[in-house]
């Protein structure tokens, strides 16, 4: 009984040893060997470690210890790793081709292998010493898996077709990962829009955003409402939890505070939903811009009679109503130095080449004369109502008509004073033009305009102040330009040019905009 009872505490206690070990896999000694730190490594990034101590987690400069135990990496081959997870549609092209870009751009070699329907990798290679640089590992399934994955620790980029949802935001913060809105905490990679779609052989060429609401939650069933021939509307979308689909709910259905329908047939994949409205005389699909296919994009309509149809620069602009920013999101920890230098990469001008090539809308800033357009300045002496006069039109007009109009706008939240994602972003690019030198010796314009609800006066006024909020939060992001170099200004017209109706909630989120002028 005694050595049945000694080989017991003899198992356990070489049990809960190897328990221990298996915990505390490294331990860190500063080189004058006075402190020490023992715990389960979290991560290297080729500089600095990352651990799980007893403290808590702990950042090291890894210049100042030495490693010692079974999880220490190897110091002198070592390959940066990097998971990324989330939206196929960006991870079927877009972060395929700009890590390909980066190579390129960078003296590596990219090779790509493929694990399985979800799962792929690229090892980049070190073309001069033939060594393995790093490794971007791919799971590629949705928005929602991807902020998932992000929270349970197993992913160090999401790739997301929406902003992040404020229950995942707080379990991020609660994680330990920071603000997940924070501007070095997510960017806008590129642009998408959300689109509805008809077969080519369909006769209906425009809906409403209130239509198309009504459609997809089932109150509209035949094309004869439409406009169309007398037949049952077939109803095609992308999966639930993707983020294309759930914008769809943010920006059409949830403004008019609507249900989905539940007869809507689903699709994991962009292309293969554009193939079957194709294919289907009497199906209306929603799908992204970059992946419309051969199907017909039906141009969003309002009852004052203007029209946005989806296009490279109204998206661009964000005059297009829907337009869909493709996110990524990093968690507040140090990632290797390649993969900031990749993230640096996706900021440049060949980037925004090769997101261009790609299909996608790039951010590459393009100046717009009056006279390409369209008809904004006819259009907005058409709209005037009884409170925009005659002066503060021509005063529009003398002021604007020898400028240039960037694609670069801003708008901001709904019933906030706070910039949208994509403007934020945009605030960034600005700030580093500005720093770049690129706008020297001109003026930039900032100017507000405004939905036409409630007094012009009032609405003038609100739209200067939004003016001025964007100047100032792009003055405080270009740290080291020398803003003597250049004039930025600031101006408002209020409700004096819209682009689209005020009747819906997404035509006044387009209108209250501030657009940046160049001269």
């Amino acid at each position: 009984m005694l050595v049945k009872r000694a080989g017991l505490y003899v198992a356990l206690f070489l049990f809960l040893t190897v328990q221990a070990a298996m915990a505390q896999d490294v331990t860190l000694t500063s080189r004058d060997g006075r402190v020490e730190l023992n715990g389960t490594l979290l991560g290297f990034d080729g500089e600095f470690y990352r651990i799980e101590t007893l403290y808590g987690e702990l950042t090291v400069d890894g210049s100042g210890v030495l490693c010692d135990g079974p999880g220490c990496p190897n110091l002198d081959d070592y390959v940066a790793e990097l998971s990324i997870s989330g939206s196929a549609t960006m991870g079927a092209v877009l972060m395929p081709a700009l890590i390909e870009g980066f190579a390129l751009r960078n003296d590596y070699i990219p090779t790509r292998q493929v694990e399985d329907k979800t799962h792929f990798s690229y090892t980049l290679t070190d073309a001069q010493t033939k060594k393995r640089a790093a490794v971007f590992r791919f799971r590629v399934t949705n928005t929602n898996e991807g902020f998932a994955d992000l929270l349970a620790n197993e992913a160090d980029m999401v790739m997301a077709l929406r902003e992040i949802r404020p229950d995942e935001q707080l379990r991020a913060e609660e994680a330990g990962m920071g603000d997940l809105t924070g501007e070095n905490r997510s960017r806008v990679l590129a642009l998408d829009a959300v689109v509805p779609i008809v077969a080519p052989n369909n006769p209906v060429r425009d809906i409403s955003p209130v239509d198309l609401a009504q459609a997809y939650a089932g109150k509209i069933t035949n094309w004869s409402d439409l406009g169309g021939p007398d037949a049952p509307i077939t109803l095609h979308g992308p999966a639930l939890g993707t983020g294309l689909g759930q914008a769809i709910e943010d920006e059409v259905i949830a403004p008019m505070g609507l249900q989905l329908s539940p007869n809507i047939v689903r699709h994991d994949r962009g292309v293969e939903l554009a193939m079957a409205v194709t294919s289907d005389a009497f199906a209306l699909g929603v799908a992204s811009f970059a992946e419309i296919g051969n199907a017909e994009a039906l141009t969003l309509t309002g009852p004052c009679g203007r029209a946005l149809r989806a296009t490279r620069r109204s998206i661009k602009t964000e005059d297009y109503p829907l337009t869909a920013p493709m996110f990524v999101y990093l968690p507040a920890r140090r990632l290797p130095k390649i993969a900031r230098e990749f993230l640096a990469f996706t900021r440049g001008p060949t980037a925004q080449i090769v997101i261009r090539r790609a299909g996608f809308v790039d951010q590459a800033p393009e100046e717009i004369p009056v006279d390409e357009q369209g008809n904004r300045l006819a259009n907005a002496i058409a709209a005037a109502g009884p409170e925009v006069s005659l002066n503060e039109l021509q005063r529009m007009t003398a002021t604007l008509a020898p400028m240039t109009r960037l694609t670069t706008s801003f708008r901001f939240e709904a019933g906030s004073v706070r910039l949208d994602a994509q403007s934020r972003s945009n605030v960034q690019q600005v700030a580093r033009a500005l720093e770049q030198g690129r706008y020297d010796a001109r003026r930039l314009l900032f100017v507000g305009f405004s939905d036409g609800d409630g007094p012009a006066e009032i609405n003038k006024g609100i739209a200067l102040q939004r003016a001025d909020a964007v100047r100032r939060a792009i003055v405080e992001a270009a740290e080291t330009a020398d803003l003597d170099q250049l004039a930025l200004d600031i101006d408002a017209f209020g409700e004096a040019m819209p682009m689209a109706c005020d009747g819906s909630a997404w035509g006044r989120q387009a209108n209250r905009r501030v657009e940046v002028w160049v001269r």
